[in-house]
């Protein structure tokens, strides 16, 4: 199966409740659909530096930051296929590169360094290990996500994410997930992707709703409910 390796769009985010989320759903279905993976459970493994500089340097909302993940959409296995994702975002503008790899070679890449790059984003990727390293893994973020996509074929989405939840032991995309919640059992956030202006139509149902951009991050937000715990420095 072919994977979109590379990415460049706007990510607005919204607070919603499950109310609001009901009533946005029904107010786009003239428009979007839901994707062919329905409701999925996202598994992500952060990593950052011994001191936290990546998270420590994303929450001061520097004009650039960035970000290393690894990224599975089911429960992995040593030799599953997941995602080494290199995140960036520069004058709100998110840029995404990534590479499938089995999630064994993933963890012995990043966690290592022992790895021979192939492609142009596994260079830029050992150049990221190389300026920041040594890296290691901080925290393990799951939550369940609603994908939806423009019928008619434009490249505008939509996604709904809860049961947000994370943890600092057993660092393993091979863990059933699971966690500290983020967000209480009525907040969903929702994301607007797009690589232009949102439509009109959206526009409308956002003033209707009266909802507004927020600035969110989960592994920030897990940061700073693990400082608040004096877990992290």
């Amino acid at each position: 199966m072919a994977f979109q390796t590379v990415f460049k769009r706007y990510e607005l985010k919204y607070l919603l409740s499950m109310a609001q989320k009901e009533r946005v759903l029904q107010a786009i279905e003239p428009y979007m659909a839901l994707d062919r993976f329905g409701r999925t459970t996202i598994r992500n493994l952060y990593f950052d530096t011994p001191d936290y500089r990546l998270i420590r340097r994303s929450i001061e909302k520097p004009v650039y930051k960035e970000k290393l993940r690894i990224r599975s959409y089911e429960q992995a296995t040593p030799d599953s296929p997941v995602f080494v994702e290199l995140k960036k975002k520069y004058q709100h503008v998110v840029y995404k590169r990534r590479v499938v790899l089995p999630n064994v070679q993933a963890m012995t890449w990043l966690c290592d360094g022992a790895h021979d790059p192939l492609s142009q984003i596994e260079r830029e990727i050992c150049y990221f290990l190389d300026y920041y390293g040594p890296l290691r893994p901080t925290v393990a973020l799951s939550y369940d996500r609603e994908a939806y996509y423009e019928r008619s074929g434009g490249d505008f989405r939509i996604t709904f994410d809860d049961a947000v939840r994370f943890r600092r032991t057993d660092l393993s995309l091979e863990s059933p997930p699971g966690g500290t919640p983020i967000l209480d059992e009525d907040t969903v956030l929702m994301e607007l992707k797009c690589s232009g202006g949102v439509p009109l139509w959206m526009t409308a149902i956002l003033s209707r709703e009266r909802l507004y951009k927020t600035s969110f991050s989960k592994y920030g937000t897990a940061y700073m409910m693990l400082k608040e715990e004096k877990q992290y420095a």
